[in-house]
């Protein structure tokens, strides 16, 4: 998602790589994996899940209360969507019809959409006085598994690492930092499988503000996913552009 100030991204990514917390994302590049790839091209790509009506109705209200209190922060909308990250690759460009194919085995056929998730707490990544909120969500084994089939799936495509070539960017920002580049790089094995932690963000505010609210009751609610996405990621690990998505059926 895009962070009020680079200073703060920076901090929250490094934070985010510490806890093997992946930064969510928003459309907000020009930079992409459009027209013919070369055959050397690699694309950084996020593979997410969409959540149902349930989680998007409780990650407004705790966006909207944050907004209340931290203005300068980011509203929920189109290039915000909240969304649950799954994995995140470099693979060749020149793979990803194929790639999309691997996937489509998995998204269409296997029950994703049956999947009974439970979000149960909120935390923040913080950053001096301001910290990235989420809600957190228990991996479970059902979800485990869906994961390690994607990265499974996914496998045959990826490569070692990339460089900022592989981002959505802008022009005027067309530099990706190295810490997200070992990142992604890295993602299998350090924030997959018993290291993986799934959430949705939800905004920024003030420490202070967070603390209070990580101190309240939290009502446990059960969400599913409703479809599936692969996105280049962007600039502080965004979900940049939308590539391919799947509209779940039950």
């Amino acid at each position: 998602m895009k962070l009020t100030t680079k200073n703060l991204t920076n901090s929250l990514l490094k934070g985010a790589m510490a806890y093997a917390f992946a930064l969510d994302g928003e459309n907000t590049s020009a930079q992409a994996a459009d027209g013919p790839a070369t055959p050397d091209a690699i694309t950084a790509i996020d593979i997410l899940l969409l959540p149902d009506a349930t989680m998007l109705q409780y990650a407004q209200a705790t966006n909207d209360r944050l907004l209340k209190v931290y203005p300068k922060g980011f509203p929920l909308d189109a290039s915000h969507h909240p969304h649950v990250t799954m994995v995140q690759r470099f693979v060749r460009t020149a793979d990803l019809d194929e790639l999309y194919v691997a996937l489509d085995k998995i998204f269409t056929t296997g029950n994703v959409t049956g999947l009974k998730l439970e979000a149960f707490k909120y935390y923040y990544l913080p950053d001096k006085d301001l910290g990235l909120s989420g809600i957190v969500v228990k991996p479970t084994p059902e979800l485990l598994k869906l994961e390690q089939q994607v990265i499974d799936a996914v496998t045959p495509f990826t490569v070692p690492t990339g460089t900022s070539a592989a981002f959505f960017t802008t022009p005027d920002d067309p530099i990706i930092q190295p810490l997200l580049i070992e990142y992604v790089s890295t993602f299998v094995p350090k924030a997959s499988g018993e290291h993986y932690h799934p959430h949705v963000t939800t905004g920024i505010a003030s420490r202070e503000y967070l603390d209070k609210m990580l101190k309240e009751p939290f009502e446990s609610f059960t969400f599913s996913p409703v479809g599936a996405a692969v996105y280049q990621l962007g600039q502080f690990g965004t979900a940049a552009k939308k590539l391919k998505e799947w509209d779940l059926k039950p």
